[in-house]
């Protein structure tokens, strides 16, 4: 067969490249084998390590020109190489453009091979963009997909182009099953192989420790320095050398003698004639990347017989090196264990001349078989009578009904990357998966499922099962105070190991996680409870408690960053009076044994012991009741188009029927959304008010007491004029809401909050509130003509402000939730009263408005020492344009932003049609459990029962 591999840049030499270059020399002896690289890194002529391996080059990246004979003049190759790709976005690899487009598709659209071999997402999209249809294609997965990131967007848009994927570690295997599903094409386990031949063993006498790597920042070189200067001035006999190159080269070697290390750290540069030579004069072997998938320096260190120490990172490691066998993982990070295991390594000859025979032995597994071969045959088999057509529709529908309206997948969540896989482990989940209906896997963890339930119930429940584990056991504990959303007890260390005995009795059959954490709150083993026991010896400053929970859909899953820390106090041993958390608390770290009185405090309808110093209200906390506010109008509704059309037609404007108006509206439920956003993200939220136009949404259950639908008429009253379809005037009038709180934060119904927020967020202790300054400027020059009316208000907010304060406005604000004080607003309308009256005359916008809840009130607030500039991260996506709506999956995937804003601007490039099945597929992904005040939603029917977790409001 003729088979291509297709490569990023084949001459840089790390250890995917050589990876790579490996396979395909073994395949030689078969096969018509080439290698096709799009970048040619260096300006040295490069040498395959095969010379039956031709290796094509499309690309100079350093000259930003073609290889191959172009008639491009010198200017168009750079000018080309810096616009951005059409194919592979920047996000996934930003070295790609239209230079690389046009290469690619010369060399691929007529490519003359059987197999097409990518080896990453981005080139996966390359080929499905470029290459032929009859070309069989194998994506060759060398990277750790469950921590890509935008890298990985590729494969959950193009796996379908995929005949098959061919997986170098094992444990991408469940992500790829867990994400694609039926929707995924074959999976083969295909490791790197070495070559054969003679191998030299090392003697483990030379006092070298060696590091093969790219010089970048995924090989963690510089923690590698960082436990050396530890290590070396105790044995300065011992050299640490260094195989490699990459760009962090000029950097490391200036870290390296800032810390003295110079005589006994060398960096060698790529070694020439190949690593077997290296390894056999090694000692010990060590890695410090933080993930590897590839693991080819380990699997060549344990050929030669050379103990090999590295960071338990993602996901060769513990794959190959076997745990006191034939080397030591450490935790990824932690420099002083990385030193201690390298310190133990050379002081005792014994154990690292046992690991290394053993390393020798367990090498053996790691040399060629015929996987690839028996792939190939089998795809082969399949094109020749017909079936690779049928299989591949098959899969495309099935990745269809995964990947919805905007034709990508949803990665599946990685496992915690502490998590130790074990037999005993899988044998305990697949036990749990057989005996408890409403489980199932997700994410590397066996979850719970849930339709009612919302993160802060989430972690109610962890509290609470842990407390029930502790009390049961009758291990003192209390409950401590920290900035987190999730909750902390309390436990003196030396019950330890009864807290972990306690958790294997209590919830020890059930589907619960126990996560070991350092002194920096860092998981550093995780395991399922009912293992727990297992690190009775194991030092550790806590343990984080959990239940994974997810929702059927799989799009919103709760793992350990809701559970129940435990913290495990000292006594201090410089004051015996004293005791000390491992973590950080809201009374510091250090708090007197005088002050360990212990009180009863009320959480999530659960009483739990307290010290009496958290029970009292501290100076942060925001004790005062904060509301919320909507404006909405349903758009479709024929009576309210009706009354609109009337103002129209007074005012000698042009309308259209009411229903034929009605019938071309979108109504996307983004008001039933935004709840649902508070219910799970802000559950301290008193009440929530919607000011509308004598309307009630459908879904809405009008019995719930904490939501109340307030009409025009009753803000307005004897002011303005109603109907109104003014924002501005609307906005003005808020305050006038019967029974509002002093402190409320007002919403548009296209922004919602994204993750679990705290009021905190939004006021301060002393009752200020927060203003999110935007960096648009509002322009200088006054009202013309072309303003849109927001700008208009804008510019008129600033005449107000100059005159009163002397001071020129400069910024407006971010679309996120607006922080307001009712006394401010009231103080608005007494300060202003001729623009507030104005502005709520005007049933339509107006170019003399101003705009009071979205901007004039923090400017207000700011100069009468009432709101203070405040942080929050919020997203914005203008679901009209096509190169925004693809921020919605990275939305959806990293839920990193406190709120976001879904705007439509109708100048965009997406129909309205796609508009609404995008928004039908995205909200209910990000939102996909109902509020409690949904008429008929699980939570509503809890709530009415009396049955919903509780929380102080």
């Amino acid at each position: 067969m003729r088979i291509a591999f297709l490569l990023t840049q084949a001459d840089v030499l790390g250890g995917e490249e050589r990876a790579v270059l490996g396979h395909a020399g073994a395949l030689a002896d078969r096969h018509e084998v080439s290698v096709i690289s799009v970048f040619k890194a260096r300006r040295r002529r490069f040498t395959a390590p095969d010379p039956r391996v031709p290796v094509g080059f499309l690309v100079e990246a350093l000259q930003h020109r073609p290889v191959r004979r172009s008639t491009l003049d010198e200017a168009a190759g750079p000018a080309l190489s810096a616009l951005p790709s059409e194919v592979v976005e920047r996000r996934w690899d930003d070295r790609f453009s239209r230079l690389t487009d046009i290469e690619l598709e010369y060399a691929l659209q007529d490519i003359d091979v059987d197999v097409l071999v990518t080896t990453s997402p981005a080139l996966l999209a390359c080929a499905a963009r470029f290459a032929p249809p009859h070309v069989l294609t194998v994506h060759h997965e060398l990277g750790v997909p469950e921590t890509a990131g935008a890298a990985v967007e590729p494969l959950l848009r193009h796996i379908t182009r995929c005949d098959a994927v061919a997986l170098a570690c094992a444990r991408s295997k469940e992500w790829y099953t867990e994400t694609f599903g039926p929707g995924a094409p074959p999976l083969v386990v295909i490791p790197p192989a070495l070559t054969e031949g003679f191998r030299p063993r090392s003697t483990l006498e030379t006092r070298m420790v060696t590091l093969a790597a790219r010089l970048e920042e995924r090989s963690g070189i510089a923690d590698a320095l960082t436990a050396w200067a530890r290590v070396s001035p105790l044995h300065p006999t011992w050299v640490l050398r260094i195989l490699g190159d990459g760009p962090l080269g000029s950097r490391l070697t200036g870290r390296r003698d800032q810390l003295g290390l110079h005589g006994t750290v060398q960096f060698v540069g790529e070694a020439p004639a190949g690593l077997a030579e290296e390894w056999a004069k090694a000692g010990i072997a060590l890695s410090t990347a933080t993930e590897d998938a590839v693991g080819l320096a380990l699997r060549e260190a344990q050929a030669a017989g050379v103990p090999v120490l590295a960071y338990d990172s993602p996901h060769a490691p513990r794959e190959i090196v076997h745990e006191g066998r034939t080397g030591l993982l450490t935790t990824p990070g932690d420099t002083d264990a990385l030193a201690g295991a390298l310190l133990s390594l050379i002081e005792d000859a014994d154990t690292r001349h046992g690991m290394g025979r053993l390393a020798a032995e367990a090498a053996l597994r790691f040399f060629p078989g015929d996987r690839w071969d028996t792939l190939f045959a089998a795809l082969e088999a399949d094109r020749a009578d017909g079936r690779r057509a049928a299989l591949k529709a098959e899969r495309t529908a099935a990745h269809a009904l995964v990947a919805g309206a905007g034709g990508q997948a949803r990665a599946a969540a990685a496992a915690p990357r502490s998590t130790q896989h074990s037999s005993r482990l899988q044998q305990a989940e697949e036990r749990l998966l057989k005996e408890h209906r409403g489980l199932v896997r997700d994410g590397g963890q066996v979850c719970r499922l849930i339709d009612a339930e919302t993160p802060f119930d989430t972690v109610q429940a962890n509290l609470a099962m842990t407390a029930a584990a502790l009390e049961a056991a009758r291990v003192p504990y209390f409950v401590s105070r920290t900035t987190k959303v999730r909750h902390t007890v309390a436990v003196h260390a030396d019950h330890r190991e009864a807290v972990l005995k306690a958790l294997a009795q209590h919830v020890g059959k059930q589907a619960v996680y126990v996560a070991l954490l350092n002194d920096a709150d860092t998981s550093v083993a995780t395991t399922l409870a009912g293992l727990a026991t297992e690190y009775l010896r194991t030092e550790c400053s806590g343990l984080r408690v959990y239940q994974s929970v997810v929702t059927p859909s799989r799009t919103l899953r709760l793992g350990a960053a809701y559970g129940c820390t435990v913290a495990f106090w000292e006594d201090d041993p410089e004051d015996p009076g004293t005791i000390v958390s491992p973590f950080r608390t809201l009374l510091g770290s250090r708090v007197p044994k005088s002050a360990l009185r212990r009180v009863p405090t009320d959480l999530g309808g659960r009483r739990y012991p307290t010290l009496e110093a958290f029970a009292e209200t501290l100076h942060h906390d925001i004790a005062f009741p904060v509301d919320a506010v909507y404006t909405w109008v349903d758009g479709a509704d024929v009576s309210w188009l009706e009354r609109k059309n009337a103002v129209l037609a007074a005012k000698g404007i042009e309308t259209e029927d009411a229903a034929t108006s009605a019938a071309r509206f979108r109504n996307r439920d983004e008001l039933r959304y935004s709840l649902r956003s508070l219910d799970m993200y802000a559950p301290w939220i008193r009440n929530i008010y919607i000011v509308t136009d004598r309307q009630v949404p459908s879904w809405l259950d009008p019995h719930h007491p904490r939501v109340r639908v307030v009409d025009h008429t009753e803000i307005f009253g004897d002011e303005g004029a109603l109907p109104t379809y003014n924002s501005h005037a609307i906005e003005s009038r808020l305050h006038h809401i019967d029974g509002l709180a002093e402190h409320f934060l007002y919403f548009n119904d296209d922004v919602f909050a994204a993750r679990p927020l705290q009021p905190s967020l939004f006021f301060l202790g002393n009752g200020q509130s927060k203003h999110f300054m935007s960096s648009n400027a509002i322009p200088v020059n006054p009202i013309t003509e072309g303003d849109e009316f927001s700008r208009m208000a804008a510019k008129n907010n600033r005449e107000l402000v100059a005159r009163k304060f002397g001071r020129t406005l400069v910024n407006s604000f971010i679309h996120a939730p607006h922080p307001l004080r009712r006394s401010v607003m009231y103080d608005l309308e007494r300060e202003f009263p001729d623009a507030l009256r104005a502005t709520a005359q005007h049933q339509l916008r107006d170019a003399s408005d101003v705009s009071v809840a979205s901007s004039l009130h923090h400017y207000f607030g700011y100069y009468t020492g009432r709101s203070v500039p405040g942080g929050i991260s919020s997203g914005f996506v203008n679901v009209g344009l096509s190169d925004q709506v693809k921020k919605l999956n990275h939305l959806l995937a990293e839920r990193a932003h406190d709120v976001f804003c879904l705007n439509d601007f109708h100048d965009g490039d997406v129909s309205e049609d796609e508009q609404d099945a995008t928004l039908a597929a995205f909200l209910p992904s990000y939102f996909p459990v109902a509020a409690q005040f949904e008429a008929g939603s699980p939570r509503n029917r809890l709530f009415h029962a009396g049955q919903l977790p509780g929380w102080p409001l």
